[in-house]
């Protein structure tokens, strides 16, 4: 079973679709037992970090993401609170990434939103996947580029377009948006 955690982000529907066109079920839960037990756990998002945290820490499930040892996907806000701190709502994030969570600067457009690249691709994700695959993007924060970054998005400075760590990986992009590239980002996450 995969679990999609529900913590009051948006987006959940077309990351079930996404994985449902792929033929996986799904299940949309904050039930811990539930996310425990899934082969595989997206933490998916549209939202704002401050408020998102809360909620994982409400339902006790930042303690649960931690806990994992089966493939967990960041998508989008996912990405960001698995970071260090988000500068959006000051918020201190679950710290499985080495990075910190910055907002583009005044000059720049935000939010950022359209297709762009996703390049220096390395890791699993990215098996089957051109070097310099266009994604589908919408966010006004960035996480910074570190170790653990797996590629790189260049707006306005370049970013972490994806990180990785042990078992846990995390896109800023949408890959249930990101047409065949994002379909196969999920099918490398799913094959794990």
């Amino acid at each position: 079973m995969i679990a999609i955690v529900k913590y009051n982000a948006g987006n959940i529907r077309s990351v079930q679709n996404a994985l449902a066109g792929l033929g996986f079920e799904s299940r949309v839960t904050d039930n811990r037992q539930e996310i425990l037990r899934a082969d595989k756990v997206i933490l998916p998002g549209v939202g704002e970090a401050s408020s998102a945290m809360q909620y994982l820490q409400e339902k006790g499930l930042d303690k649960t993401l931690l806990a994992l040892d089966q493939p967990m996907l960041g998508i989008c806000l996912g990405l960001q609170l698995m970071c260090r701190q988000s500068a959006e709502g000051n918020t201190p994030g679950l710290g499985i990434f080495n990075a910190n969570v910055k907002k583009f600067p005044p000059a720049a457009r935000v939010p950022h939103t359209g297709w762009n690249n996703a390049g220096q691709l390395r890791g699993p994700l990215f098996a089957g996947i051109a070097p310099t695959a266009d994604m589908y993007y919408v966010h006004s924060y960035y996480a910074e580029i570190t170790g653990q970054t797996v590629a790189v998005c260049d707006y306005i400075t370049p970013f972490s377009a994806a990180l990785q760590h042990n078992n846990f990986f995390a896109t800023q992009f949408h890959p249930e948006k990101s047409a065949a590239a994002g379909r196969q980002v999920l099918k490398n996450f799913l094959s794990l």
